[in-house]
């Protein structure tokens, strides 16, 4: 059977090479935040997760959701606090848990980050924060986040990866807003 013919095998081999020369590394779409007062962009489909923790010292319900993309995890996480006084204190530990979790220095959560800061958009505070560390199996990581604002609600917006792809990191702080 000849392969270039129509009906031919070659348009059977080309078509997988066709759909991955289409499928974009960074998919953009808007991130699905149950009504949340947060919008945001993400590169991928993501998973949602919720859990218990403990911010400024009281159990707060921790919505999450994350995925992978071009070698990097990106992930938005928020929490209502409920109460002006805890805003603060729950921050300031999320950033230092987000340390302990890296494996890096968690005295970073206290120096002004290094870079530009990163706006957010409709955010009463927004604070970057830049480390490197390691992963969970001891891998080198890197992790760009911002932490952010609004009212009672606290969010954090990271990237982790080995190396941080800049436009992309960009492209995902740019898309965050608290409305």
């Amino acid at each position: 059977m000849p392969l270039f013919r129509p009906n031919g095998l070659l348009p059977l081999l080309a078509t997988p090479l066709l759909l991955a020369a289409c499928s974009p590394t960074f998919n953009w779409r808007a991130l699905p935040t149950d009504g949340a007062p947060l919008q945001a962009l993400m590169p991928c489909k993501p998973e949602k997760a919720e859990r218990q923790v403990p911010l400024a010292g009281v159990a707060t319900s921790l919505q999450m959701r994350s995925c992978e993309a071009g070698g990097l995890t990106f992930a938005v996480a928020w929490a209502d606090v409920g109460d002006a006084a805890r805003v603060a204190p729950a921050l300031a530990g999320w950033r230092r848990a987000s340390l302990l979790a890296l494996q890096a220095d968690p005295a970073l959560a206290d120096r002004p980050p290094a870079g530009a800061p990163r706006p957010v958009k409709g955010a009463s505070e927004a604070i970057g924060l830049q480390a490197e560390g390691r992963d969970h199996r001891g891998a080198p990581m890197r992790m760009q986040a911002v932490h952010a604002t609004r009212g009672t609600l606290i969010v954090q917006a990271a990237v982790y990866g080995a190396a941080i792809d800049e436009r992309a990191a960009a492209t995902f702080f740019e898309g965050l807003e608290l409305p």
